[in-house]
């Protein structure tokens, strides 16, 4: 059996554990343009050893943004900002993930240490965009109902940020379909109360996932790993649930999907979530097991045993940590001395690390 720091191959990417780094947001940027704050907060954890780094959710419009001080990649120049991250990420023998974004109703809203809800036009906010003219929260904007041909256009969108992602080094791509953003919004019939070919059953609330998915196979080369995040689960009446969810799944496996990001929640302001340790590895693992495709699992994971728990028994394939990656970029080091597993460390770091401990080798250079 896998363990978490067996390799994963997919196509021709090979991860060298199943540690992954969830994306974050960091509220750090001006103009949506990476910075210094983005590069040590990414170069560290690849140093400590993560298989997979992915970035916060990157948006494909200015509207798309959670913060105004969100990360973008709607121009060249959003992407060239990154391409220094992706080149040192690589030579740490780590794997480079992006994840794009559009926060739909959700956006133009305060990061968490500045205020609450909407900010306002005349503070840099904006109108935000959704399926239905149905607000969040009492404390967001109403967003603004996307025609056809808008939403025809941010599919257009995703597809010319998934290609500068491509062309600046990142070898993974995840589609952010979760946590009550835009296609999040769309799937959820609490959200989307559409009568048009985009809204009412189940084909018609997953179709602009699913076109989306086709649009980027058609347009990325076959080796780029397609991941799309999924809540699986609304955890209210008559929302998104896992049964709508595993169908999804088996539909975009076919479209071309590689693995399922499965976290929970995000589309309903006072929705009743039972947190816990490891609280969503059985959305990853019912998705898994009964839709055939590689899941990754999220949230209140952070003890090796764990995590190495979840690979052993097929809960998933890949762990992707968040907060306790906060807290200890080098998790990854620590967890395999404690699990008793060799793993290399950089030699810049051979000096503090376990007697036998081998060199990390360098990584080829990006094509």
């Amino acid at each position: 059996m896998p363990h978490l720091f067996s390799e994963l191959k997919i196509h021709d990417i090979t991860f060298a554990n199943r540690i992954g780094v969830s994306p974050m947001c960091q509220y750090s940027c001006t103009d949506g343009l990476a910075n210094d704050w983005h590069f040590v907060h990414l170069a560290t954890r690849a140093v400590g050893g993560a298989g997979l780094v992915f970035t916060e959710a990157a948006a494909v419009t200015p509207e798309g943004r959670i913060s105004p001080q969100d990360i973008g990649i709607w121009s060249d120049s959003h992407a060239e900002a990154l391409a220094r991250i992706t080149h040192f990420i690589d030579a740490q023998g780590s794997v480079a993930g992006i994840q794009l974004a559009h926060a739909g109703r959700k956006a133009s809203t305060y990061r968490p240490w500045s205020g609450d809800g909407a900010v306002p036009v005349d503070q840099g906010g904006w109108t935000p965009l959704g399926p239905s003219a149905l607000a969040f929260a009492e404390n967001y904007a109403v967003p603004r109902e996307l025609t056809a041909d808008e939403i025809q256009s941010l599919q257009q969108a995703f597809v010319a940020a998934a290609q500068r992602a491509f062309a600046v080094g990142f070898r993974v791509l995840e589609l952010h379909a979760a946590h009550g953003y835009l296609f999040h919004e769309f799937l959820s019939p609490l959200s989307n109360r559409r009568s048009d070919s985009y809204g009412g059953s189940f084909e018609n609330r997953t179709r602009f996932l699913r076109d989306t998915v086709s649009a980027l196979r058609r347009t990325l080369p076959e080796r780029c790993v397609l991941f799309v995040r999924i809540s699986a689960t609304d955890w209210v009446e008559k929302g998104w649930d896992i049964e709508e969810s595993i169908e999804l799944a088996r539909q975009l496996k076919t479209l071309g999907v590689d693995v399922i990001d499965c976290s929970t929640g995000g589309n309903v302001a006072r929705a009743s979530i039972p947190v816990g340790p490891g609280y969503q590895t059985s959305f990853a693992e019912r998705i898994r097991r009964e839709a055939d495709i590689l899941t990754a699992t999220v949230g209140m994971i952070s003890a090796p045993v764990q995590a190495d728990h979840v690979i052993r028994t097929g809960q998933a394939d890949m762990v992707l940590l968040a907060r306790e990656l906060l807290r200890e970029p080098y998790w990854p080091l620590h967890a395999a001395r404690e699990l008793g597993q060799t793993m290399p460390w950089p030699a810049q770091y051979l000096r503090a690390a376990p007697r036998g401990t081998p060199e990390r080798c360098p990584a080829h250079e990006i094509d």
